[in-house]
């Protein structure tokens, strides 16, 4: 059992290092790597390389060589191997999301979705807008984005205002754990071997149940408790929207694009090399970087400002991902799966999803960061995979990773704090609504998984 306590000593690594030195989450996850990878003992080495020899991912010579390495050249591997998957990915989606942003698309597909469903029902159109940006921009810019026009909209309507400022979070954050290629899901997704396609269909579905009651909770939630528009923010919808804005048309495609790609591919015996996630990714941000150019006003910062932004801001993101993947290795080095392979397989598919779920809920509640739980978590659900054959598709267990990473916000989490000074809430009455709403989110999203797994194992 010497694999658990290495793993569990890990993690408390990586806690103590976030909330006890305050450290960035980069040098946490890389601490606590190297850590690791200093107190693995050579026998639990030499078990994981055999074991990965018995599934054919090494060789006999390749054995030899890794129970040779050094603790510095394990970790530094892994964190090459995390760049070089994903480090295309991140930034093409960085870059995707400023354009969005700077071209005024988000708000041209904002305000279609508003005419579409009218003030009446401006709450469903908060959701769809909420998570459906939040696929390629980060939360936190969607939230900037929108909650001005939910307060505008509170203004005009004379009242409803906790109910956008729900139904905005209940999209948003679902998408932000569930949909690559946002860095969490996009992570876990390559963690567990699982194409880009397949884990955007997952979490459109997962999603469309979660944030569904997030709707349901929204509405409950402005019927029970009453929060007015902060006195001294009088913007209105105008003061957010750009004097030209592209068409709706022109404004989807840098979104559609990639998708469509994506998941054609991931129908495709044999991807066709245009469906691949880096290239229609790519594809992308060259149709928004163009839609950026042509609207761009005189007085509008260059493109090249936005695209150096996106890649300071995707850069950021990279690091803490490849750190993240360095650290998820050497807890597979323990020999993890091994110990899980050994409660049988019967117990190990039982309780994978459920298991995985809990370890990311953990993480997220102690440290704060959802992406940073998801990345902490996901090695670990790799070691499910590890154990032996699932009887359901490794899809799942990334799914559930992203459940999980919902409960539970509270002050450590900058989410949290985003929501609180946006909209002008007491931090009692973030913790009191906002809260629970994002955590039974998370939960209702865990049986919908664990229904999926049986219903429809893809295997």
């Amino acid at each position: 059992m010497i694999s658990l306590s290495l793993v569990a000593f890990g993690l408390v690594v990586v806690v103590l290092a976030l909330l006890g030195l305050r450290l960035h989450a980069f040098l946490a996850m890389m601490l606590a790597a190297f850590v690791v990878a200093l107190v693995t003992p050579a026998d639990s080495l030499i078990g994981y390389a055999e074991h990965q020899q018995s599934l054919g991912k090494m060789s006999a010579g390749e054995v030899a060589k890794f129970a040779a390495s050094t603790p510095p050249d394990r970790v530094l591997k892994a964190f090459g191997e995390t760049c070089a998957s994903m480090g295309l990915l991140i930034c093409m989606a960085s870059i995707m999301g400023k354009c969005l942003l700077d071209s005024g698309a988000a708000m041209r597909i904002v305000q279609a979705l508003l005419a579409l469903f009218g003030k009446g029902k401006a709450h469903i159109a908060f959701v769809f807008t909420g998570f459906g940006l939040a696929i390629p921009v980060y939360f936190d810019a969607v939230f900037y984005l929108l909650m001005p026009i939910g307060k505008a909209m509170a203004r005009v309507t004379g009242g409803n205002y906790l109910l956008y400022i729900l139904t905005i979070v209940a999209g948003a954050t679902m998408a932000h754990s569930l949909v690559p290629p946002t860095p969490g899901p996009l992570f876990a997704a390559r963690e567990l071997g699982v194409d880009v396609g397949t884990m955007m269909i997952g979490g459109l579905i997962v999603g469309l149940f979660t944030a569904s009651f997030g709707l349901l909770y929204a509405v409950w939630a402005n019927k029970r408790w009453k929060i007015e528009v902060p006195e001294d923010d009088a913007q209105s919808v105008q003061q957010t929207e750009h004097t030209s804005l592209p068409s709706l048309g022109f404004s989807l495609l840098p979104i559609v694009l990639p998708v469509a790609l994506i998941t054609y591919g991931s129908f495709q015996t044999s991807m066709p090399w245009y469906a691949d996630s880096n290239v229609a990714l790519s594809m992308g941000a060259i149709v928004s970087l163009w839609l950026l150019a042509s609207q761009r006003r005189k007085d509008s910062p260059s493109v090249n400002d936005a695209v150096q932004a996106a890649i300071m801001s995707g850069a950021t993101v990279l690091l803490i991902t490849a750190a993240g993947g360095a650290f998820g290795s050497t807890l597979r080095q323990t020999g993890v799966a091994t110990v899980i392979q050994s409660l049988g397989a019967d117990a190990a598919q039982t309780w994978a999803i459920p298991i995985c779920f809990c370890i990311t809920a953990l993480v997220r509640t102690a440290q704060g960061s959802a992406t940073v739980a998801m990345i902490t978590a996901a090695p670990l659900a790799r070691a499910f995979l590890e154990a032996g054959e699932m009887s359901f598709h490794p899809v799942y267990l990334a799914l559930a990773v992203g459940c999980g990473s919902k409960p539970i916000p509270w002050l450590n989490d900058s989410g949290f704090w985003i929501i609180t000074r946006m909209t002008g809430m007491k931090e009692t009455e973030t913790l009191k609504i906002v809260t629970p709403m994002m955590s039974l989110m998370g939960l209702v999203g865990l049986p919908i998984v664990m229904i999926g797994a049986w219903l429809f194992p893809m295997r």
